[in-house]
């Protein structure tokens, strides 16, 4: 269910699926609180920082006129987002968060996960680039991978939601062909 998330040897993991067979037993097992988040008491931290920042991404908003049909690669390509437990690991490990403490400027691979699941669909057609650009700071992922590593439901992360959101940002914002053509029907806006 993702509730019981920690640090356990210094690796964040959830602690219902770390099989003591699997430490070493010639040293002492440690056991810690997540130390992205403030703690609440024990090994309990607040997480609530992750609900304000899931407000901030708009729903799934389906195009006018949709047909509703979806074609089962187009299930199968977000499917995977949709397992995300919401154990806040990723967000964790995190070297943003966790060692730069870029919370106001910086959603975490948990919300990009929610954003690419969005993105993606194919009847939603709601663009979230400049959210991702401006409000979420896709730009301060520098793909790590640690976020990847961790996760227990082996969602693929930082491959396919990450960088596929990274590319629509930068064909949205950073294309000059597409800069091009947008000056050039702006310039025909005008002169009608």
């Amino acid at each position: 269910c993702g509730s019981c998330s920690a640090e356990v040897n210094g690796r964040p993991r959830l602690m219902c699926k770390t099989r003591m067979d699997a430490l070493p037993l010639d040293k002492p097992i440690t056991v810690f609180p997540m130390k992205s988040f403030p703690i609440l008491k024990d090994l309990v931290t607040d997480v609530s920082w992750n609900y304000k920042v899931n407000k901030k991404i708009p729903p799934f908003t389906p195009r006018p006129g949709t047909d509703w049909k979806i074609y089962q690669e187009d299930v199968d390509r977000v499917q995977e987002f949709r397992k995300c437990i919401e154990c806040f690991l990723c967000q964790n490990v995190c070297h943003v968060l966790r060692d730069h403490d870029k919370f106001e400027q910086f959603a975490g691979p948990r919300f990009f996960v929610r954003v690419a699941g969005l993105e993606m669909h194919p009847i939603d057609g709601k663009s979230r680039a400049q959210l991702l650009r401006d409000e979420l700071g896709l730009g301060f992922c520098n793909i790590t991978k640690c976020c990847t590593e961790v996760c227990p439901e082996e969602i693929h992360i930082t491959d396919n939601a990450i960088i596929p959101l990274k590319e629509r940002v930068v064909d949205e914002f950073y294309d000059p062909i597409l800069m091009l053509v947008r000056k050039i029907r702006g310039a025909d806006k005008d002169s009608k």
